[in-house]
This record gives C-alpha cells, sequence and structure tokens, in this order.
C-alpha cells in the first residue's frame, strides 16, 4: 500500500520525447519568431485526471470493493468521498457503508493536563466540521489550501499543482471529500481536537444540494471567491450565510487584505499576492477561534437524514438485510454486562471448554503410577464434559446467527461484514476503558515495587491487576467467538453422536459455514488463544468442507512468529490484503489462518492454489498475565510445524529481546529436524532507522547468525541434539533470508501516512515468500488436517519429538505398501504364467535346461510396465515429495523380488527337470502299458470285424481280454500302496528316544500336545545353572519371578516366551516350503521325507538353544514339535500322495483309462478306419493334459479376480489383518484368537485359505465356471487351430502322420503337456487322411471338453489341482512374504509389508500387553496397559529381560535387542477392539494365563461400555 501510488503518470504509447524541436528555415537568430513559430500546434491533448481515475474505478466497484478502497485511502492520509453525483443522472449518493471499518485514533489534553487516548468508529464520531466550498473560477488551489492547514507534508486532498494532474477532469465536479484532522496531543499539533474538513469539488452554485446540506452540518463554513459583488450570481447566497449564526470565513483571491474580523464569528482574508504559511496560520486561528464558540458537531451518519440523497447501505438489499440481521442479534445484547455476555450468550466455549481443554492436556501428561483404570476415567470426564456442553442451550443470539448464515452468498457476507462492525462498536468503548484502567494499576504496580517495603500491598495490587486482566479476557468479543461457540457445538454433538433438539440444522453442517467464511476471505480461529487448545475435531471437519468445495487443492502454509505488538498482523495484512485484527487492544491471541487464492497466472509459475497464512499470538506476552517459557515453545513449534515457510518478525534493535525469540524459534526449528520436517524461514527486521546502509546491514545479518548460532548450541542441549550452527538445523542463506524493514509510518501518527519504503519492502519480501513457495513441497488441503493433527498431538505430550506421529508419512508409507503389493502381484502373476508354460515344455521334452536369462527375457516386458509405474508413482503422486525418501530402497526393494521370482522360478522348474528323468521309468513303464492295451485291443476287434456282433457280445469278449490283460500287469508290476505318515514319525521318534518314553507313549488313543495352542514354554524347558538368581521382565513392579520356599521355580519371560513361538513359526514355514519341495504328487512319499522334517527340526532346535538363551529345550519340545507339525501336514501329504497314486499305481491307472479302451475296442470293431481311430485315441491321450491346463488357467485367472474383488485379499497385508479381525470378532472363538496372537502366520494362512474356499464357493456359478468354460473354450479353438494347421502342413510339404504328429504337438507344448512319446507305442503308419483326421479330433474333443466341465465343481476343482497351483496357495506365498515381528510387550505384529524391511518396526495400534501374560510382581495381577498410552506416561518402567535396572517406558529403546527395533508413539486414542476384547473374553484369558485382572490391573469400568460395533467402527478408523 504505497500512497505515492497516486501520483503515477502513465506515458501514451504516441508518447516521444517531452522535448519537441522545430526545424526553423528562417532566420533563427530573431527570438520573436521563434516563439511564435513554436507556440503553433505544440499543445497535447490532456492526460487523464487521477482523480478521475480514482471515481471511475469508485462508481464500477461494488460494495465490497468500494470500502476496501475508502479503507486504504483512509490509511494513506487522503480525502474520502463523502457525496458522489451519479455521472449518468447526478443523484447524489452518500456512501455510509464504505465508511464502516474505519477507526480513527487521537489524543488530546484534558483540564488537568491529562493526555486522553480516543479510538472510535469514524461514522460514529461526534467531531466539528469545516466545510471548504467556493463560488466561481480561482486562481488559487482551495484543495491545496486546505493541506497546508490540516498537514504541510502530505497532500490530503488532491490539487491542481499535484504531480500527475491535468487541467480537464470528469467525475469529480460535485463531488464531496472528507478527511479528519487527529491531533497526537502534543504541543505543536494544528487542532487540539480532532476536526473533520470536507471540501466541495467545483462551483457551489453549480451543486446546490450539497452546498445545502454541508453548510447545515458543518461547524465553520469556508467559502473562496475571487471577490464580493452585489450583481453576481452567488451574491444571494453569500447574504443568506453572512446573515446565518454559523461562522464563517471568506477568502478572497483578488484580495490582499490581512485576517479581519467583519463581526462575531465572521472572518474574511485576502490571499492575493500573499505568503502561504502565512495565510495558513491566518486562516487556522479564525478556524480556531470559530470551532471555540461554535457547540455544533459533526456526526457522519447524520449525513443519511437528509432527503434527496441515496445511501448506498438503504440502496442494497443485501446490505441493508444483513444489517437488520445483525442488528437484531445485537439487540439481544443490550444492556448486558459486556464481562458477562460471553458467559450468557456463548455458554458451550466458558468454563466446559475449558475444562474439556485441561482434561485433555491431563490425559496426554500422565501422572506417575498412572493405570489404565485412571487413563479410562479421565476418557469418562472428558466425555461427560461434552455431555454437558451438549445439554447447554443454544442462545438466541447464537441460533440467530446459525440461520443467517444459511443465507445466500452476498446477503451473508453482508451480515458478517456488519456483525464485525456492530460488535466492534459494541464492545471498543468498554475495552478502551479497561486497557486503560489496566494500564493505570499497572503503573501502580511498578511504583510499589521501585519502594519494595509494601509487600502486602503489592500483594493486593497484583490481586487486583490479575481480575482487570481476567475482565479484559472476558470482555472480548468478536466474530471469532462466535464461531468458537459453532466449534464447540459441533465437537459436542460429534462426541456424543447426537445433534441438539435446538439447532435449526444438522450439526454437521455447521463446519460449512467456517468453509465459506474462509473461502470468502475471512479468518479462522486455528488455536483458542483463551484455552490456549487447537479444536482439532472441528478444524478437521471444517479442512474437510473446504476440500469438498475446492477440491484437494495445494496449498502453500505461511506462518509468522514474532514479540508481542511487532507488527506480524499488519506485515501480513499489507501483504495479502488480509483482515486480521491489529487495532489497539485487540492484539492476535493464539493462532488464526486465512486463505489467500493464488491467481491463474502465478499458479504455473509457484505450482500452489493457495497460500494458507497462520498469524499467531505474539510470543514472550505479558498482556493478560500469561508468559511462560513452555507456551511460548509450544507456539512456535506449531507455527514452525505447520509453515512451509515461517516468518520470524523482529521488531527494534534490541539484542535481549531478540535473543529471547531466536531460542524460542531455533529450538522449535531442532524439534522439526527430529521428527523429519523439513520448513524454512525468514527473517523480517523491522522498524530499522537506516535500512539502506550497506555496512549496517551486512554487520546486522553478521551478528544474527552469531546470535543464531549461539541459540542453536543452547537449545542442542535441551533437545539432545548434535548441532553447532543454525545451518547445521535447517537451510539457512543470512545473505537471502534475512530482510529489513523501514518504519511502517512516514512521520509520527496519528496523521502519518503508511511509509514507502515499508511498502516496498513489504512487496520485496512478497517476491521472496513467491520464490520459496516455487521451491517448496505444497501440501494437499486434505494433507494438512493430518499435519495439525499430529503436531497438536505432539505438543499435548510432554515430549513433541518422541510423540510427534507424521500421518501423512503414514498414509504416504501406507499407499507406497499398497503399490508395493500390486507390483510385486504383477511380476509374481507374470512369472507363475512363464512357469507354467516351461513346465509344460519340460514334460513335453521340448526343453532340457532353464537358465536365469531365459526367464529374465520372459519377464522383461511386465518389469518394464512395473518400472514405469513405479517412475510414474514416486514422480506424479499428490505426495511425490513425502515417497520421495523411499525411492530408492522400493526400487531395491522391486528388484530383490523380480531376483528371488526369477531364482525361484528356476530352482522349481531345475526339480521339475530333475524329477522329470527320475520318472522317465516309470513314464515309460505306464505308457508301455497304455499302448500295450490298445494294441491288444485293436487285435481283437479285427478278429471280431468279420464276426456277428452285438453291444452284448462285445462287451463279453472285451470283458474277457480286459481281465487277462490286467492280470497280466498286475502280475509284472507292483502297486503303490497308502501310506500314514504320522505312524512313520512316531516310529522315528520311537527309535530316537527309545528308553527315554513311557512305554504306553504311542497308545492308540494317547494324546500329545498341540505346540500351537499351549499358553506357555515354560514346561517345556529346562534353565542353564546360570539362571539362579531369577529372570525379571515387566511392568514397572516387574514380574516372572516366583521364590518357592527352597527352591526356585523359573517361568520363562515373555522375551523368551517370544523367541520360542517365533522358532516354532520358523519352523512350521521352513517344514511347508520342505514339504512343497518334495512334489510328492509327482515322485511319491518316501519316508526319508518324514526323516529330512525330523533332522531340519533337531538342526534348528539345537541352534536355538545353543544361542545367547537361558534354556534348554526337554526332549518333549522336540516330541510335540514335530507331531503337532505332521499333524498339521499329514493332510497336505496325504492328498499329494492320492494324486501320485492315481497318476502312477499301473492298476488304478489303466482301470481309469477302461471306458477308454473299450470305446476305441468299439470304434475298431465298427470298421473305423485308422484316422478316425487314431484321432480318438489322440483326443484320450489330450483329455487328462486339458483338464490339468483348465484348471490351472482357472486357478490363476481366479486369483487374479480376487485381488481385485475380494475385499480382504484385494489390498496389503494391514488391510487384510482388519478383515482378520473382523472375522475373529464375528466368530468369538477365544482359541482362535489365541492362535492369531500366538501364531500370526500360521491364522493368517487359514484365513486365507477360508476366504478362498468362501470365495470359490460363493461365486462358483457367476465367476469361477465361466472362467472355466472361457479357459476350455479357448484351449478348444487352440486344439483346433493347432490340428488344422497341422493338416495344412502335411499336405503342402506332402508329409505323413509323423510330421502332422509332430507339428500338431509343438504347437501345442506351450499350453498342454502333451508329446509325441505319449503316442510311441501306438501304431499309426497307416493313418493318411488328415482331413478325417481333424473331423475326427472336432467331434471328440467336444465331448472331452463337455465331459471336463460336468465334473468341474467347488469339490474337485481344489482336490484335482497341485498343490502349488491352488488359489489359496499362490495368495499366501504373496501376502506372507512379509514382517512377522511381534510386539516385546503385547505381540502386537509389525504391520510392514516388506520382510526384513529396513524401517523400526511399528503397528498401527498396540493392544493390552496382560493379552501377552505380562502380570504384576509377586502378584497374580495381569496388566492392563496399552503400549501407547504407557510410553506417554514418563513416570511408568518396566524391567528388561534378564536385568534388574528399571527402564522408564518412555526410553524403552534403551532396553535394547528387540525393544530398539521398535516405533512405539504415544496414543492415548480410544482403541476400542481390544479393550471391547479383554472385556468379552476376560474369563478365558485369565483361565489361560491362571491370572487375574485385579487389583493394579482391574479392568476399567469404562471399557466394558464398547460393544462389537464400536470395535468394527474402530478398526475402520485405525487401518
Amino acid at each position: 500500500m504505497n500512497y505515492r501510488a497516486r501520483y503515477i503518470h502513465v506515458n501514451k504509447a504516441s508518447e516521444q520525447d517531452q522535448t519537441e524541436q522545430r526545424d526553423l528555415t528562417e532566420d533563427s537568430s530573431d527570438i520573436f519568431k521563434a516563439v511564435f513559430l513554436t507556440n503553433k500546434g505544440t499543445s497535447q491533448p490532456d492526460p487523464v485526471h487521477p482523480m478521475d481515475v480514482q471515481m471511475a474505478v469508485f462508481h464500477c466497484a461494488d460494495g465490497f470493493l468500494k470500502q476496501l478502497m475508502v479503507t486504504k485511502l483512509s490509511q494513506c492520509q487522503y480525502a474520502l468521498p463523502l457525496l458522489v453525483p451519479d455521472p449518468f443522472t447526478q443523484q447524489i449518493e452518500f456512501p455510509l457503508w464504505t465508511f464502516r471499518q474505519i477507526n480513527k485514533s487521537w489524543k488530546m489534553t484534558n483540564t488537568n493536563n491529562e493526555i486522553i487516548s480516543q479510538t472510535q468508529p469514524i461514522y460514529k464520531a461526534e467531531t466539528s466540521m469545516v466545510f471548504f466550498f467556493r463560488f466561481g473560477s480561482l486562481s488559487s488551489s482551495k484543495s491545496q489550501l486546505m493541506n497546508s492547514l490540516i498537514n504541510e507534508r502530505y497532500n490530503t486532498f488532491f490539487h491542481r499543482n499535484c504531480a500527475g494532474s491535468s487541467r480537464t477532469r470528469v467525475l469529480m465536479d460535485g463531488v464531496v471529500e472528507i478527511t479528519w484532522f487527529c491531533p497526537s496531543g502534543k504541543y505543536d499539533d494544528k487542532f487540539t481536537e480532532c476536526v473533520a474538513f470536507c471540501n466541495l469539488h467545483g462551483d457551489a452554485g453549480d451543486h446546490e444540494k450539497q452546498l445545502q446540506i454541508l453548510t447545515e452540518m458543518a461547524s465553520v463554513n469556508v467559502v473562496l471567491l475571487p471577490r464580493l459583488d452585489r450583481d453576481a450570481k452567488h451574491a444571494a447566497k453569500m447574504q443568506n450565510l453572512y446573515r446565518n449564526r454559523k461562522p464563517l470565513i471568506c477568502l478572497f483571491t483578488e484580495d490582499d487584505s490581512v485576517l479581519t474580523l467583519m463581526q462575531k464569528g465572521k472572518y474574511k482574508v485576502g490571499l492575493k499576492d500573499r505568503c502561504q504559511p502565512t495565510v495558513s496560520d491566518e486562516l487556522r486561528k479564525a478556524i480556531k477561534e470559530c470551532l471555540s464558540e461554535s457547540s455544533s458537531t459533526f456526526r457522519l451518519e447524520d449525513v443519511s437524514k437528509h432527503s434527496d440523497i441515496r445511501v448506498d447501505e438503504e440502496d442494497d438489499n443485501d446490505c441493508r438485510r444483513g444489517r437488520e440481521a445483525a442488528q437484531q442479534m445485537m439487540s439481544l445484547l443490550k444492556k448486558k454486562d459486556l464481562i458477562e455476555i460471553k458467559e450468557s450468550f456463548l455458554p458451550h466455549q466458558g468454563k466446559l471448554w475449558h475444562q474439556w481443554s485441561q482434561k485433555n492436556k491431563e490425559l496426554h501428561r500422565p501422572r506417575a503410577d498412572e493405570t489404565e483404570m485412571e487413563i479410562s476415567k479421565k476418557h469418562s470426564a472428558i466425555l461427560k464434559i461434552r455431555q454437558q456442553q451438549h445439554e447447554c442451550e443454544i442462545s438466541n443470539f447464537m441460533k440467530l446467527f446459525i440461520k443467517e448464515m444459511s443465507s445466500h452468498a452476498e446477503r451473508k457476507m453482508f451480515f458478517l461484514k456488519w456483525l464485525r462492525i456492530l460488535l466492534d462498536e459494541y464492545t471498543s468503548a468498554d475495552l478502551s476503558a479497561l486497557h486503560h484502567k489496566y494500564y493505570e494499576k499497572w503503573l501502580t504496580v511498578l511504583k510499589l515495587k521501585e519502594k519494595q517495603d509494601e509487600c502486602e500491598k503489592i500483594k493486593d495490587e497484583q490481586a487486583q491487576l490479575e481480575r482487570i486482566s481476567e475482565d479484559l479476557q472476558a470482555a472480548a468479543f468478536g466474530l471469532e467467538h462466535i464461531m468458537r461457540e459453532i466449534s464447540q457445538i459441533y465437537e459436542s454433538c460429534l462426541s456424543i453422536k447426537k445433534s441438539k433438539k435446538d439447532l435449526q440444522f444438522h450439526f454437521s453442517s455447521l463446519p460449512s459455514f467456517a468453509a465459506e467464511m474462509m473461502i470468502s476471505g475471512f479468518p479462522l480461529e486455528l488455536m483458542d488463544g483463551d484455552a490456549a487448545h487447537v479444536p482439532v475435531i472441528w478444524i478437521s471437519a471444517v479442512l474437510d468442507q473446504l476440500k469438498q468445495k475446492l477440491g484437494d487443492q495445494r496449498v502453500f502454509v505461511l506462518s509468522v512468529l514474532g514479540l508481542q505488538s511487532s507488527g506480524k498482523s499488519t506485515m501480513l495484512n499489507a501483504m495479502f490484503g488480509l483482515q486480521f485484527a491489529v487495532s489497539a487492544g485487540r492484539c492476535t491471541r493464539g493462532a488464526f489462518m486465512q486463505l489467500v487464492k493464488v491467481s491463474d497466472e502465478m499458479k504455473t509459475q509457484m505450482n500452489i492454489d493457495y497460500i494458507l497464512v497462520v498469524d499467531t499470538e505474539g510470543l514472550c506476552a505479558v498482556e493478560l498475565g500469561r508468559s511462560t517459557r513452555h507456551h511460548d515453545n509450544q507456539l512456535a513449534t506449531f507455527a514452525v510445524g505447520i509453515g512451509n515457510l515461517t516468518l520470524i518478525n523482529i521488531f527494534g534493535e534490541n539484542p535481549a529481546e531478540m535473543q529471547d525469540i531466536l531460542q524460542i524459534v531455533v529450538q522449535a526449528f531442532m524439534r522439526m529436524k527430529k521428527v523429519r520436517l523439513n520448513p524454512s524461514c525468514v527473517f523480517v527486521h523491522q522498524n530499522v532507522t537506516d535500512i539502506t546502509a550497506g555496512e549496517k546491514n551486512m554487520e546486522g545479518r553478521r551478528r544474527l547468525q552469531e546470535t543464531l548460532d549461539e541459540m542453536t548450541k543452547l537449545a542442542a542441549k535441551d533437545e539432545v541434539c548434535e548441532a553447532e550452527c543454525f545451518s547445521d538445523v535447517i537451510r539457512f542463506d543470512v545473505q537471502n533470508d534475512v530482510k529489513y524493514f523501514a518504519h511502517l509510518w512516514e512521520g509520527s501518527p496519528p496523521m502519518a501516512p503508511p511509509n514507502p519504503n515499508y511498502c516496498e519492502n513489504i512487496q520485496e519480501l512478497k517476491e521472496t515468500i513467491m520464490s520459496h513457495a516455487s521451491k517448496s513441497d505444497e501440501i494437499m488441503l486434505i494433507d494438512l488436517k493430518d499435519r495439525i493433527k499430529d503436531l497438536w498431538e505432539a505438543l499435548l505430550n510432554e515430549r513433541f519429538v518422541f510423540s510427534f506421529k507424521n500421518s501423512l508419512e503414514i498414509s504416504a508409507y501406507r499407499k507406497l505398501e499398497t503399490k508395493y503389493s500390486k507390483w510385486s502381484w504383477s511380476l509374481r502373476s507374470a512369472m507363475l504364467e512363464t512357469e507354467n508354460k516351461l513346465h509344460n515344455k519340460i514334460e513335453n521334452e521340448t526343453i532340457n535346461e532353464v537358465e536365469e536369462t531365459d526367464l529374465q527375457r520372459e519377464l522383461k516386458t511386465t518389469s518394464e510396465e512395473v518400472k514405469k509405474s513405479m517412475s510414474e508413482f514416486f514422480e506424479k503422486d499428490t505426495d511425490a515429495n513425502i515417497l520421495i525418501q523411499w525411492k530408492t530402497s522400493f526400487e531395491t526393494k522391486i528388484k530383490d523380488v523380480e531376483e528371488n521370482v526369477v531364482r525361484g522360478t528356476k530352482r522349481t522348474l531345475n526339480e521339475i527337470l530333475q524329477q522329470r528323468d527320475l520318472k522317465k521309468e516309470i513314464d515309460a513303464q505306464m505308457t508301455h502299458h497304455e499302448n500295450t492295451l490298445y494294441e491288444k485291443s485293436k487285435e481283437l476287434a479285427l478278429k471280431m470285424k468279420y464276426k456277428p456282433k452285438d453291444e452284448e457280445t462285445l462287451q463279453k469278449e472285451f470283458d474277457l481280454f480286459w481281465e487277462e490283460s490286467v492280470k497280466k500287469i498286475r502280475r509284472d508290476t507292483h502297486s503303490v500302496k497308502h501310506i500314514d505318515a504320522l505312524r512313520d514319525m512316531k516310529l522315528l521318534l520311537s527309535d530316537i528316544y527309545e528308553g527315554s518314553l513311557p512305554t504306553d507313549h504311542w497308545k492308540e488313543g494317547s494324546e500329545y500336545k498341540d505346540i500351537f495352542t499351549v499358553s506357555s514354554y515354560s514346561e517345556y524347558v529346562v534353565f542353564k545353572k546360570s539362571t539362579k538368581k531369577g529372570i525379571t521382565e515387566g511392568v514397572k513392579e516387574g514380574y516372572r519371578t516366583v521364590k518357592g520356599t527352597l527352591r526356585y521355580t523359573l517361568k520363562l519371560s515373555p522375551v523368551d516366551e517370544s523367541q520360542i513361538r517365533v522358532l516354532v513359526q520358523d519352523i512350521v514355514q521352513q517344514t511347508d516350503n520342505l514339504i512343497q519341495s518334495f512334489n510328492i504328487s509327482k515322485m511319491g512319499y518316501n519316508i526319508s521325507c518324514i526323516q529330512q522334517l525330523t533332522d531340519y527340526i533337531i538342526n534348528k532346535v539345537k541352534q536355538h538353544q545353543e544361542g545367547p538363551v537361558k534354556y534348554v529345550f526337554k526332549n518333549q519340545f522336540f516330541m510335540d514339535l514335530v507331531l503337532s507339525i505332521c499333524t498339521r501336514a499329514n493332510k497336505m501329504i496325504t492328498d499329494q500322495h492320492r494324486m501320485f497314486r492315481e497318476a502312477n499305481d499301473p492298476m488304478l491307472y489303466v482301470e481309469k483309462k477302461r471306458e477308454e479302451y473299450y470305446s476305441i475296442f468299439q470304434t475298431y470293431c465298427h470298421g473305423a478306419t485308422s484316422a478316425a481311430i487314431f484321432g480318438k485315441i489322440i483326443c484320450q491321450k489330450l483329455k487328462e493334459p486339458i483338464e490339468q491346463s483348465v484348471y490351472k488357467k482357472t486357478s490363476r485367472d481366479l486369483t487374479d479376480e480376487m485381488r481385485s474383488n475380494c475385499e480382504s485379499l484385494n489390498g496389503n497385508r494391514s488391510k487384510l489383518e482388519k478383515h482378520i479381525l473382523k472375522t475373529l470378532a464375528e466368530v468369538e472363538d477365544f482359541d482362535k484368537y489365541m492362535n492369531y496372537m500366538n501364531n500370526p502366520r500360521d491364522h493368517f494362512k487359514s484365513f486365507i485359505r477360508d476366504e478362498v474356499s468362501r470365495y470359490i464357493t460363493d461365486k462358483f456359478s457367476v465367476s469361477v465356471l465361466p472362467k472355466m468354460k472361457e479357459n476350455i473354450k479357448l484351449l478348444q479353438q487352440k486344439i483346433m487351430k493347432a490340428a488344422h494347421e497341422s493338416t495344412e502342413h502335411v499336405q503342402v510339404n506332402s508329409g505323413d502322420v509323423g510330421l502332422w504328429l509332430k507339428s500338431f504337438t509343438q504347437q501345442l507344448s506351450d499350453e498342454l503337456i502333451f508329446s509325441e512319446k505319449d503316442l510311441s507305442g501306438v501304431k499309426h503308419d497307416d493313418v493318411d487322411d488328415f482331413s478325417l483326421l481333424e473331423d475326427v479330433i472336432r467331434e471328440e474333443i467336444i465331448v472331452i471338453m463337455f465331459d471336463i466341465s460336468s465334473r468341474f465343481n467347488t469339490e474337485t476343482f481344489p482336490v484335482n489341482l497341485d498343490h502349488k497351483f491352488r488359489p489359496d496357495e499362490i495368495l499366501i506365498d504373496h501376502f506372507c512374504q512379509c514382517c512377522w515381528v511381534q510386539c516385546p510387550f503385547c505381540t502386537a505384529l509389525c504391520t510392514n509389508t516388506i520382510e526384513n524391511h529396513d524401517e523400526d518396526h511399528s503397528v498401527q495400534f498396540h493392544r493390552s500387553i496382560g493379552l501377552s501374560g505380562i502380570h504384576y510382581k509377586n502378584t497374580s495381577n495381569l496388566s492392563t496397559h496399552i503400549c501407547t498410552s504407557a510410553v506417554a506416561n514418563s513416570n511408568l518402567y518396566f524391567y528388561p529381560y534378564d536385568s534388574e535396572d528399571k527402564i522408564p517406558w518412555t526410553e524403552y529403546r534403551r532396553a535394547g535387542k528387540v525393544y530398539a527395533k521398535w516405533s512405539i508413539t504415544p496414543d492415548l486414542s480410544v482403541l476400542p477392539y481390544w479393550k471391547w476384547f479383554v472385556c468379552r473374553f476376560q474369563k478365558d484369558l485369565e483361565k489361560h494365563y491362571n491370572n487375574r485382572f485385579e487389583g493394579s490391573g482391574e479392568i476399567p469400568r469404562e471399557w466394558r461400555a464398547y460393544s462389537k460395533q464400536d470395535a468394527f467402527e474402530s478398526l475402520d478408523k485405525y487401518n
């Protein structure tokens, strides 16, 4: 805002050099001729008059812009339009609305010689008014003369001699301008009281209405005219003015007389040839004398009482209705004590809100030894306060406000402006009086302190000062307090989950009001300055509404910090045209935020859509008696944390004051560095005396850098951080990030305009901010909500860095994990296709080796697609700036996945190659038997060909032949026997532990313990001698050591229990992989499989107990472990062996083919050709490969579909776990819960299998069957295409049946396990009709496909698939390659989807540590502590395993080992799920652990209020 802008001269495009030259052909030595010639044609058209520009904009503007214009003109000490004729109709308008935001301050000396300060809205101020007007044309400037009276240095009124003026003007004639002289209370004031000056532009004789109104209202009339003639047209008007009792001063431009008193109150002054300062002094003297005798006062609002003028407020319907609504609200406040108004009309935000804020802080800062019972009581107390808030009635005042907020936008804007204007008017007098009272009392206290001998009196006076301070706080009443009431109505309704009866709308619509206000340019309270609390729920809801109304816009957050009254708000208002409160007595309390829209042009340059400006309360404030280092640190940390850029505002050059604020600021930035937030800062040094002195600025920068480095060292000690200088904490350029500002005012207020240098400094700072914004990582509106919540939640705790939880990072990482899951699935899925294709080729003997390069080539397309998807995600995602920190590590992880998939597939295929070679003898034998039967049945058919044959005869002949053939096969081969893996395992264990087991140990009916369900492994171990001192581990009082009378009876610690559980889970996982590697379905079962399993388990157990553990395992542990694993795997082994037996037992296999052989026998007997018979044989041979291929392809397709459509399986591991927990709650089976907690991997696998089974059953007819039919159809088409192309190939190349068969099998080698060797024993040399062969295959394949389709159902689908090809096993392989580490306290599972990840282990919400059996020392009381609340309590301790040194929960990482690898962030949220579980299964838990939830571990009553529905909803909230 630069007042010199009025004088900017605009050059026209055609304008050249102002100096024009003429080429004179005549005698250039004659001056008379030269002057005469140059006078011709040298005149130029007048430029546009600056006041015409101002008035043109004024006429075109709406009410809000007009008001803004006039407010800015007033701040620049320019005159303001008072009466404005319409340029077309000449109707006069009084723009009263434009004056409503202007306040004027002045100082006067009373009769006691005391200086009295006054601040009033200018429309209410009652002052004297001096009216200047003229008759006729004058040689002197009336406006210039008025300026000399008011302020010689500034042109309050624009006049003819101002820069940029012109001879013509269009829009100013008839305009009346007004300004006020405001005294400063000094001896050299021009006037001792506030005086208004009005100036009628143009000849007053042409503007009679304006003349009439102003002469009537004026205290003194001042008229300018050339001379006074009786015959002049204005003579009668002059006569009337002279005869009027009102003082009149006549200024004659053609008279040179001095000030002359014509009669009382009537003066004349001559202007001709007189010194301007002398005339001004005389005129000022005359005006003072007139004013001293005049009792007439002028009030701006009274102008509207005159008829025949249009008042803008009355003419605009929205403005009028907005005023009426605001006045209706204000009428309710009449005759009310200002100090008591908020308590009466805004009950939701008073004591109850302050109590809630205090309780919430107490909740986040636990006392010593605070239990979950006490934490729950605090939650209940907080909820009770919310209930009390909810029960408060909404005042009529608030009802009117809420009603009006639902009106249309224009009216609502006027209403809000009016309400703010009227509230300021209502409170200003009382606040001013209270501030004066506070100031007087403060001076009294200071004087008493100087005496130092009246202690009691000082205490009394200080108590009174505190009471005045409280009154000041209570008396502050503005729009922000009304919105605060709205926020508390909303928060109370949301907490109770119920709208209020006396609320006109559903409470969910309230945040929309605030969002609309922010969009319209109103600031919103971010931190309540009275309660020193952020209403996070309300702010989140408002930001949600902003996102809904604007879209998820890119935001750059600019915050400001500085000392109280250092000009922070003024600077922001000047920079962005904001509305932060800056008037005296209304300093910012707490923090406010306001949206600034970025122009379309700047959006592309800055990469943002909005700037969110956050203004904060002054640091080190003594106002209202509150000044604490903790509060300042909290505010600074919040402002710095929320901002992309923080302006550090320093006022003056006092090193001590600068040091105070810098220490606070440096500490805030250090905290940001420790929680990986990277804001930047700019220092603004205001009120610097000489900002142009380069050397001085360099010296100032050097001092600032030194101070910052010094403060950094001090803050580093407090924050336990290594930093030697400020640049170690934040990127900071002392040359570019330090700005020096001139004084705000050019001269002494109140008559001084803003300093143009200050305005230029503002513009420079704005450009610096834009530069920072263009380089900064913007934040989305939706993410801003999380940032505010994270910061505030961390600040509520005593240790910010330890407590800070970056929800944006967590959310971004979860998103990345989900993407990672999809990328890894794409690679696995593509490799499954490749593996299947190569598997077929191996079985068909078309390839004899598999190289990694072959697999990499097959995977190349998918790999490139994944890399492209990754690149786009990291570059284009809305959280790209956060995600970039993990880009390299995830690229490495995906590369590892690809390498592992390739290596794993190569290993699998090479095993198949080895097994193919091992099976060759078996396969050859089976093929020999099969082909022998074909040939013999063919021979029998030839014998029967010429004999009479009915079906019965054929059947009898075939049956005799079949029985003979089968007898021969049975005689020549061995059958594959049934197996009993469990029996084999028991026999093996008996051999290993011969003599050490009871004689009846393996008797029928004797049971072993299922090691997966035991509650403790203590009975399975024997402690080593070095542990006789006992083991202590647990919560503050410790636990786990139980002393007997004569000896120690030891129990395992939770860490030991967890280690053994991990050992068991790992052995289970590896034995599963081992069993699958045996490939029993292809190679058959052998007792050596059990031997290998046993050996592996023995070695793993030995390795574990030889490690750094304090125990060894009993034999019983090993036996129960082996039997539990074997029992669990028995079905898989049995099913796979069944498949091997069906495929490889000669008798079973041949018997299965009986119908096929009979069918071919019939065909021979009926005289079919060789081609027809060969075609039928081919189709019969294809039947089993087709079935396997269709099943595998359907399985893969179904797996892909479930990854997309199955709600529990279409995300990452966290989402899967949420569904597991929901299912567990639905079933309410305690044993399943314990299996989930003790054997999570096993439970996950079971859940996936159940989900897949359910999906197949539920979707069989709509999804599974159609997929199978589609795959059958596609395979049928491929077979027929292969047959047709083989026929063409043979015909083109004149080949035989061998060539046809070779071509046919090669084309199908990718799709089916089918090769020439399958037909090696079948004679087909005589086949020569290939068209007939093709037709037969076409007919027969349809029958085969129908047969396969008819046998396809929910039971046969999984049974007829190899174990590793089943959808559940494919999904298990995908989901279970993740982290399975459990919390050392509560055993919650780390949610990271990547195995062996680099980051700390973490889980979204922990549970009660009592669920893992932790109890208090020397008691049977299970603990109810939850990890996330325990780590928030600085007075709670636990004892690490094998240590007598207690560790504070807040420093749990100090315990080292497993503890150090976990990130547990304080979280005092309600977390209903596990609280519901504890209450629902209390008795089961107590029985399981043989302990009780009693004493210190008593379950809080509040936990029992949670329903299963609450548990479900909490899962949706926290996942």
